[in-house]
C-alpha cells in the first residue's frame, strides 16, 4: 500500500483482485468506494466476497446502478462508522 501511495502522488488508488484481496483491504479500513460487476455466469464454488468482513466498520450506500444486457455494475460508497 505504501508503494501504491507513493506511485499515485495523491491521486486515487484502485485495486482489483479476487475475494481474498478485497477482504484484506476492506478489513484494513482502506476502501472508501467500490464497484461490483455482476454477470450471470455459474462458476461453481469459490470464496464468498463478504465472508469474514467486519460489518461494524462500514455503512454501505449504493450510489450508482448501471444495467446492461450482459452485466450489472454497482457502485458503493463506504462510510466508516
Amino acid at each position: 500500500m505504501d508503494q501504491a501511495r507513493q506511485s499515485a502522488k495523491g491521486k486515487d488508488i484502485r485495486i482489483q483482485g479476487g475475494a481474498n484481496t478485497i477482504q484484506q483491504f476492506l478489513n484494513a479500513g482502506l476502501i472508501d468506494e467500490f464497484f461490483i460487476h455482476i454477470a450471470p455466469v455459474f462458476l461453481g464454488s469459490g470464496i464468498r466476497l463478504f465472508d469474514g468482513i467486519d460489518k461494524e466498520k462500514y455503512n454501505l450506500q449504493i450510489t450508482e446502478v448501471i444495467p446492461s444486457e450482459l452485466t450489472t455494475h454497482l457502485r458503493y460508497k463506504l462510510n466508516k462508522k
